[in-house]
């Protein structure tokens, strides 16, 4: 049996001199596809840094790891990034606003993920091998067409699924998306989480961070909820999106309705 996606024991992150995470213990299997719900300052994002190790919890008296990816609680950040790709909101300002990268093309932006940079670059070795690796991935996401369009003439919605791409050139075992459709408009938004659910149906295991419940595609089964940096509920898609659970999450009054695999909320 392979190991679990990741697993949290007592997990404690402090910043600011703040508890962001209290006490966080879970266990994610492949294969699982999950979202991660709550509302802003839950710990959703704490949580997805230390998956990717840009942050490590505190560490147990026991000298017990308090994390481990993969089954391994020390990783090599460039391994772990083939086994693991990531998409978000914040990755996708840094690429199309930052470093003056509006001239990328969609194919660079692709083959950038094979070195972890923002762009390529004249030292890197950009082989045949990497640019069809490239253009399989940007076509596997029906985006083929945009290879050669700079970043700067795509919408929002392109250029997050070049990131999608970008995320998809190593074959992950693991998509994380995190907060993934922010900026996007409604067409946009649906078109990006249905490129997701093929994905999902792949075989690719999905664990999306969210704080909009209609976000959370059919695929997915388990919901974690978050609140002030604990699992406020965690299991089944239809026994944590209750009007009660979500309610004492987000503090308020909610209604909540299923529908064709979705589920919708508005205030009670």
């Amino acid at each position: 049996m392979n190991p679990p996606l990741l697993e949290l024991a007592d997990a404690v992150v402090m910043l600011g001199g703040r508890r962001i995470l209290d006490g966080l213990t879970l266990t994610i299997r492949g294969g699982e596809h999950t979202a991660i719900l709550g509302p802003n300052g839950a710990g959703k994002s704490t949580l997805i840094k230390l998956l990717t190790l840009e942050l490590y919890p505190l560490g147990h008296a026991s000298g017990a790891p308090p994390i481990r990816v993969f089954g391994q609680n020390r990783w090599d950040v460039f391994a772990l990034r083939s086994k693991l790709g990531l998409v978000s909101s914040d990755l996708h300002d840094r690429f199309v606003r930052g470093n003056a990268n509006g001239v990328l093309t969609g194919l660079d932006a692709v083959v950038s993920g094979f070195f972890a940079t923002h762009g390529t670059f004249e030292h890197q070795r950009v082989t045949d091998t990497m640019r069809r690796a490239a253009i399989e991935a940007l076509e596997r996401i029906d985006a083929g067409r945009l290879a050669a369009a700079t970043l700067d003439t795509m919408s929002t919605g392109e250029a997050r699924r070049v990131l999608i791409a970008r995320a998809l050139v190593h074959q992950p075992e693991a998509l994380v998306l995190d907060e993934p459709t922010r900026g996007l408009d409604l067409v946009s938004r649906h078109a990006f989480m249905e490129r997701v659910r093929v994905l999902a149906q792949s075989g690719t295991t999905i664990l999306l961070v969210t704080h909009h419940v209609d976000e959370i595609i059919p695929e997915i089964d388990r919901v974690i909820l978050l609140r002030d940096g604990r699992v406020d509920a965690d299991g089944a898609k239809a026994d944590v999106l209750t009007a009660p659970r979500l309610g004492h999450a987000f503090e308020a009054s909610l209604q909540v309705a299923p529908a064709g695999g979705y589920y919708h909320v508005r205030l009670a």
